[in-house]
């Protein structure tokens, strides 16, 4: 690994204030003590020089670098500013360090001596260090170790575009406003006094109409003090260099802060986002709205809540490039199940148009589960999809800005992505995920006019993966509710209860009381004042990504989002429990119902003398149960997955040609998105075994085929026209008989068809097969036919 000098502090001093922090090297450095020596003559003969350092080289502008040891850097320039004698003994003492260090064999790679010429955009600091002054910095000159600089948000972008775009991960480029910049802003502007004083009032943040009065002022302020010349000067000329000058290129302009996605804090959707920026001045104006949104009453709240001290928060703004995806799709990836926080999976949604629908919650997107492990051999990797509503798409407006707008009956009922698409997006969130070293929150968008996914953003993912290994929090209700009032996509694997308060608008916050139950027709990050309070949260738009959810999780509240008609069947003052552990479905029952938290740890558990394989049904819980100590599943029951994923009788599904208006009707609506109504029944039970496969592959797991009674069949849809009536149906037409009878034959064999696919094309060969309610060896003999014929 190479090894990189520090500044050193001036002749007259060094010697004595030389402290071992002002030396930098890799715990894996195999530097020896006499390279050390050399390198170090060198970068002593540095201090003699007023303008040039010795700086470690993933800080240093590549622009300015000259590598005067090893030949030339690519990109760096080949003269500085430096007087000719300090440059010839820079050169000797590099040249003394080369030496030594060739006089041995190389361990790996030999040391960097890189030489920093003193540029307008560097200030020396008191102990040898350097702070870039710059105001904008392009982003493919930025690192993840920037985020002091530029932010989180445009550290991370600045990190892919040079480290990822090589191995498939194209971002769109652009440039950052600095850290710098807005603390200049802040200080020349006489605007930093005030924000302290003003903030300072503890009653803020817990009366919402004082939070949303102090952060008007604080805005206002802000918004009132114009930047300065020099920081306007260099705006301009960012956007001419990336724009060529076009008043119609378009930007996306972000809030990049140095206190946000973190491993721990994701500051989702605190600050603001404007899209479809045309023009300088709308740059301009949408720069200062940005550092304007460091005091959103939501971020004010946000920061406080978590122990950031606003002072110490500095807000940048991201100037990229535009993905054309309102005439595309868009959404956000995580590299893990959000819920459960199982990592074998990589989690993808999407929605048409501009992906701020999906993060911000208006809509109910398309969901696809990816598994990782036979993703990467290759395999038709898809483990489940659901289809979102998609009522609305956001647009460009014409002259800038955005809107929302309905989308067509063709694209709710299609999906906005494709299995190509869902499939190239996993494999650039596995990339993404190993090149941090963590679980990632990935935001990307299709451009409708060249057809390419681009990845917008990552940021670390900020609450599955912090969850405690080993640790098992358990909700669990003890009374089971009838009476289900709505139903929507769980948040969380918790239990809440409460009266309902029922709010149209965010305006309404003051009206919201601590432990009530926050019901909306969506929330964002507006919200997070109140939220904090909820015993539970309720929307009728969102998915499972949106900032919301997020924020939901962050907080530990559960909430079921995308509900649709929440609002209209729920009442202010109604007593509800909320349960988001039953599954991916989010159940509201009426009534305060009496449910259980428990909490074990499990510590290091000894071994056994036997294999406990688990038994389990629903693949909405399997990725929660994967994670127990386990040697598989030894019972996997297909009933649960025809029963709760399909609901529809096989043989219905076969005769669909044929069925009653009224019976199609109540078919049509659960096969959106499935070519045909074979194609939907064997696609569902694939999704549900491979789901329950992946959770414990490669451990065994033993599905059992379906082993309905006549009774349990009749009560699917279409079911009634199928089956007989009869007096016992546990002893009667079931099981293997029913396989091999020739009314059901081709039923079983969509069953077979499913299977096959999750063994051959989606690569899980850890599924095994059971055949319930063998009677005789006449029929064993009569199934394994059926078996052999279909290629199993």
């Amino acid at each position: 690994a190479a090894s990189y000098l520090l500044p050193l502090p001036r002749p007259s001093c060094f010697v004595s204030r030389l402290l071992p922090s002002d030396i930098i090297m890799p715990t894996t450095s195999k530097m020896t003590g006499a390279v050390a020596l050399a390198a170090g003559v060198g970068a002593c003969s540095m201090a003699v020089s007023p303008s040039a350092y010795v700086a470690p080289a993933p800080q240093v502008d590549a622009r300015m670098r000259t590598l005067v040891a090893a030949g030339h850097h690519p990109g760096a320039t080949a003269s500085f500013a430096a007087p000719a004698a300090a440059a010839t003994i820079l050169a000797g003492g590099a040249a003394a360090a080369a030496a030594v260090a060739g006089a041995r064999k190389p361990r790996r790679s030999q040391a960097k001596v890189v030489a920093l010429p003193r540029a307008s955009g560097i200030a020396r600091q008191a102990r040898g260090g350097e702070e870039d002054t710059r105001v904008c910095i392009p982003l493919e000159e930025l690192r993840n170790t920037d985020v002091e600089k530029v932010g989180g948000k445009s550290a991370s972008l600045g990190e892919m575009i040079s480290q990822l775009a090589e191995v498939g991960v194209p971002v769109p480029g652009g440039f950052s406003t600095t850290s710098f910049a807005y603390k200049e802003f802040l200080d020349k502007g006489g605007i930093n006094a005030f924000i302290n004083d003003t903030l300072a009032d503890e009653s803020i943040y817990t009366d919402v109409n004082k939070l949303m009065a102090v952060g008007k002022k604080v805005r206002d302020k802000i918004m009132d003090t114009p930047f300065q010349t020099e920081f306007e000067t260099e705006l301009k000329a960012q956007w001419l260099r990336v724009s060529g000058g076009s008043e119609t290129f378009t930007f996306a302009v972000r809030s990049s802060a140095t206190a946000e996605d973190l491993p721990d804090a994701s500051f989702a959707g605190q600050q603001e986002t404007y899209l479809n920026v045309m023009g300088y001045e709308d740059m301009k104006k949408k720069v200062h709205l940005v550092f304007a949104s460091l005091f959103t009453d939501r971020a004010i709240s946000y920061r406080h809540d978590r122990g950031f001290e606003h002072q110490k928060v500095q807000l940048c703004a991201t100037c990229q490039k535009m993905v054309r995806s309102e005439t595309g799709s868009a959404g956000v990836v995580f590299s893990l199940d959000t819920e459960s926080g199982f990592q074998n999976v990589v989690f993808v949604t999407s929605a048409w148009g501009l992906g701020e629908t999906v993060v911000g919650g208006t809509v109910n997107p398309d969901e696809w589960y990816v598994f990782k492990p036979t993703l990467a051999e290759g395999k038709d990797a898809i483990l489940a999809r659901t289809m979102g509503s998609k009522m609305v798409k956001m647009t460009y407006k014409a002259g800038g800005g955005t809107g929302l707008v309905d989308t067509s009956v063709a694209e709710q009922t299609a999906w906005s992505a494709s299995d190509k698409d869902v499939t190239d997006l996993a494999v650039m969130a596995v990339k993404i995920e190993k090149h941090y070293g963590r679980p990632m929150d990935i935001e990307w968008a299709r451009d409708g006019d060249d057809g390419k996914i681009y990845i917008v953003q990552a940021r670390p993912e900020t609450v599955a993966s912090q969850k405690k290994v080993g640790f098992i929090e358990d909700y669990k209700m003890l009374e089971k509710g009838k009476d289900i009032v709505a139903t929507g996509r769980a948040v969380g694997k918790r239990i809440g209860s409460g009266k309902v308060n029922l709010l149209k608008s965010i305006d309404e916050m003051s009206k919201f009381e601590k432990g009530q139950v926050l019901v909306a027709d969506m929330t964002d990050p507006d919200w997070e004042p109140i939220m904090k309070k909820a015993s539970a949260i309720i929307t009728n738009r969102g998915g499972r990504t949106c900032h919301a959810a997020i924020i939901a999780r962050e907080l530990g509240i559960p909430a079921i989002v995308g509900c649709g008609d929440a609002t209209e069947k729920l009442a202010a003052g109604q007593e509800v429990t909320v349960s988001c552990c039953e599954g991916d479905t989010g159940n509201i029952y009426n009534g305060l119902l009496k449910f259980e938290r428990t909490e074990q740890d499990l510590g290091v558990l000894p071994k056994v003398a036997m294999k406990i394989m688990m038994n389990v049904g629903n693949p909405e819980s399997a990725f929660t149960f994967g994670q127990l100590p386990n040697d598989g599943i030894g019972l996997a029951r297909l009933e649960f997955v025809i029963n709760n994923a399909i609901g529809v009788h096989p043989k219905a599904l076969l005769n669909y040609d044929i069925l009653d208006a009224a019976t199609k009707a109540l078919i049509d609506p659960k096969m959106k998105g499935y070519g045909s109504p074979k194609e939907f029944y064997i696609q569902k039970i694939t999704e549900g075994v491979a789901t329950l496969a992946a959770s414990v592959y490669p451990k065994r797991i033993i599905v059992r085929l379906s082993d309905f009674k006549s009774n349990e069949y009749k009560s699917l849809i279409g079911g009634e026209k199928y089956e007989p009536d009869e007096e016992n149906p546990m002893i009667g037409f079931r099981g293997c008989g029913r396989y091999t009878d020739p009314f059901f034959t081709e039923c079983f064999e969509m069953e077979l068809d499913a299977i096959k696919k999750v063994r051959g094309a989606m690569g899980m060969t850890n599924v095994e097969i059971m055949i319930p309610f063998v009677r005789t060896l006449e029929m064993a003999r009569d199934v394994m036919l059926i078996l052999e014929k279909n290629g199993l």
